[in-house]
């Protein structure tokens, strides 16, 4: 068939190019669940487009980076993050000669466990439920179970590796898992400063000096420097890494933006009214389990409930947080109809 030819081509394409140390495609550890392979994409192509056609992903646009529901157009989501993120571990993959298609994949999956108002929620999840709450572990918890209505997407064994071990304490099996990881940094870390900047909480020259001499004086400065550093230290090797001195600026500004934007007076009067908010869900939930939609109070029957209702609610975006809250605990205005007034 001329579809199996194309696969064929992708497959022969990445013997003849890409690095020994990359996780060819045709060498995938495979899936949970077997199933027929497609005659075109592989399987890793394949995890890429379930994973930007799930509802999830799509959630993405409206769920907080930084700054909760910004009046600007141009201030990062959830979403233009990844896209950040994909952006760039693909350009790290490129320039070693790794499998392009798996950071991508892994880069686009990595936040889709992320509750509304960004690592505010996470926190808050975390401390309610009995179980713990973590954002990359909710990820693959969403690819394994929670799409498709309880089947989930099924992906392979590498971008499902990639997604849980993505944060910097993690351990990602593949190059490309490593790949992403760092861009994930470098992503959020200067982005989320051109956020800061734009929304008045910093100015250029309030960055730490030294950092700035040696990464750069602008987001695209820097983030070319970080990339370059890391082709330096891996190309040819198995792993990848930063250079020690960028690797030191980058955890320096990213210890400068804890103290100045993340954990500020500001941002935490803010954190303090999404705890209420999903604090006030969680218990409403918990007290009377039917008023689940019916898809979670299935996962209740499955999982102890504490678990079904932190899914609910990381699932949600910002305003259907705010619409839920209002439509519980907020009194609904009403009229009198013409017949019943009283002249």
């Amino acid at each position: 068939m001329i579809s199996d030819s194309v696969k064929k081509r992708t497959y022969e394409k990445e013997r003849a190019f890409l690095s020994p140390y990359a996780k060819r495609s045709e060498e995938t550890k495979g899936r949970l669940r077997e199933e027929t392979p497609c005659n075109m994409r592989t399987d890793f192509q394949r995890d890429r487009d379930r994973i930007i056609y799930s509802k999830a992903f799509l959630r993405l646009k409206n769920k907080t980076q930084v700054f909760f529901s910004p009046e600007g157009d141009h201030f990062r989501t959830r979403m233009t993050h990844t896209i950040d993120v994909s952006q760039i571990a693909r350009s790290i993959a490129r320039s070693l000669a790794l499998n392009e298609d798996l950071a991508e994949a892994i880069a686009l999956g990595h936040d889709l466990g992320h509750t509304p108002f960004g690592h505010a929620g996470e926190r808050v999840l975390n401390s309610l439920s009995p179980y713990g709450f973590a954002h990359n572990e909710q990820s693959l918890r969403v690819v394994d179970i929670l799409e498709k209505e309880g089947r989930g997407l099924n992906l392979t064994f590498e971008v499902r590796d990639g997604i849980v071990n993505h944060k910097k304490s993690g351990h990602p099996a593949t190059l490309e898992g490593k790949a992403v990881s760092l861009a994930d940094r470098i992503a959020y870390v200067n982005h989320d400063i051109e956020d800061a900047i734009r929304a008045g909480l910093l100015r250029e020259e309030d960055l730490p000096k030294r950092d700035v001499e040696i990464l750069g004086h602008s987001s695209r400065d820097r983030i070319n420097r970080m990339i370059t550093s890391i082709y330096e230290n891996s190309v040819g090797i198995d792993d990848v890494r930063m250079g020690g001195e960028e690797a030191a600026a980058l955890e320096d500004l990213r210890a400068f933006m804890f103290r100045e934007v993340y954990i500020t007076e500001r941002s935490q009067k803010e954190e303090e009214r999404a705890k209420r908010m999903l604090t006030a869900m969680f218990d409403y939930f918990m007290k009377d389990k039917d008023k689940l939609p019916a898809f979670y109070r299935r996962l209740a029957e499955q999982y102890p409930p504490e678990q079904a209702i932190s899914d609910y609610l990381s699932s949600m975006t910002d305003k259907y947080a705010v619409a839920v809250f209002n439509s519980i605990f907020i009194p609904k205005s009403w009229a009198l109809t013409e017949d019943e007034i009283e002249y």
